[in-house]
């Protein structure tokens, strides 16, 4: 390793990349891989770049990250104190993109052929995700065997992810005034019910891959009301589920109707609002196996939802692997250490350079 990668990190976060504006960025990168990569064929899609080799190897390994982050908060420009770098973006996931963009340059003729994926607009709706913008624009480009997202994991394996369904239930009532209630019916009251069986919601841990994943069904917003004097005739709860990735959307969305309105009256409704697939570990495959067998990484399941989906649902195994704390990710104190972005890019390197057992 020649390259001071947290140098490397600090001059990444210190080109601002909040999402919808990483042109620079991407520039950046773009510019930094024709001047010192020319062994890779690279296309750009908007403000996604994907830069590969064409060597013939018998796998293919996907390296995606996604360039963008969440607006600053106050910790903009980086700071370093010794081996710390300050800064916003750095641990999501500017330290994950520098160990990227360091492979591509220095590793010219890898033991797998290499796509690496630079993507934006991660940190927003999925509408915007860069990599489903390149996925329905050129699916070509990111064909692979597996795929590692470099998501913060602090250098160890969050293996597939858990999917995310939410929904917005409507309970009907009969408005009337708040001295004679008995002539309507509170439909906020209704909602009692529901809540009472939310709150003694027993969620599953199933164990797949020897990764113990762990659903959860929580209430997020409750919305109803007319006036002070009142009896609403109308109340919406809003539901998020996290679910295995043993479950598809539809299994989802009908385990939350069971539990929130398991007999809903006529003039009921509900709305699903957001829904993501999860992705299954993907452990299996000699290129993730080989990497945690090597480098001896402890292994948990990803209990939130990130990109790895989309590799799973084009049948490419995808897993989390990446230098960084999440649980520091989108705070004031972002932070980022030498030490994980070092390991982890040694442990990639191993496996381009060595490839699989």
């Amino acid at each position: 390793m020649t390259t001071d990668l947290l140098a490397l990190t600090a001059l990444l976060v210190d080109i601002p990349s909040e999402s919808h504006d990483e042109a620079a960025i991407t520039d950046h990168i773009e510019a930094r891989l024709k001047a010192e990569a020319p062994h890779l064929v690279l296309d750009r899609v908007g403000n996604n770049l994907i830069a590969r080799t064409m060597l013939g190897r018998s796998y293919r390994l996907v390296l995606a990250g996604h360039t963008d982050t969440v607006p600053a908060n106050a910790n903009m420009p980086s700071r370093r104190e010794g081996d710390v770098l300050w800064g916003c973006g750095t641990t999501d996931m500017k330290a994950g993109i520098a160990v990227m963009l360091d492979l591509a340059i220095t590793v010219p003729a890898p033991a797998v052929d290499v796509t690496y994926v630079f993507y934006a607009a991660e940190e927003v709706a999925a509408v915007h995700n860069g990599l489903g913008e390149v996925f329905r624009a050129r699916p070509d480009l990111l064909v692979g065997d597996v795929a590692l997202l470099g998501e913060p994991t602090d250098g160890q394996i969050e293996a597939g992810c858990q999917g995310t369904v939410r929904i917005r239930f409507t309970f009907a009532g009969q408005r009337s005034h708040t001295a004679r209630p008995w002539m309507g019916r509170n439909a906020i009251h209704r909602l009692a019910d529901a809540l009472a069986r939310l709150n003694a919601y027993e969620h599953r841990t199933p164990l797949i891959d020897g990764c113990e994943y762990r659903e959860a069904m929580q209430a997020v917003a409750v919305e109803g009301g007319v006036a002070g004097n009142v009896v609403p005739d109308l109340a919406v709860l809003t539901v998020n589920h996290r679910f295995a990735p043993d479950r598809t959307i539809d299994e989802a969305i009908q385990h939350v109707r069971a539990v929130i309105a398991p007999e809903p009256e006529a003039s009921d409704s509900f709305e699903v609002t957001d829904a993501s697939a999860g992705a299954l570990p993907g452990l299996s495959h000699p290129v993730i196996a080989t990497l945690i067998q090597r480098e001896k990484l402890t292994v948990t399941a990803k209990l939130g939802w990130t990109d790895v989906a989309r590799f799973s649902a084009a049948g490419v195994p995808a897993t989390n692997f990446g230098p960084g704390d999440a649980t520091l990710a989108h705070t004031a104190l972002e932070r980022v250490e030498r030490e994980p972005i070092e390991r982890v890019w040694r442990s990639l390197y191993r496996l381009l350079t060595e490839g699989a057992a």
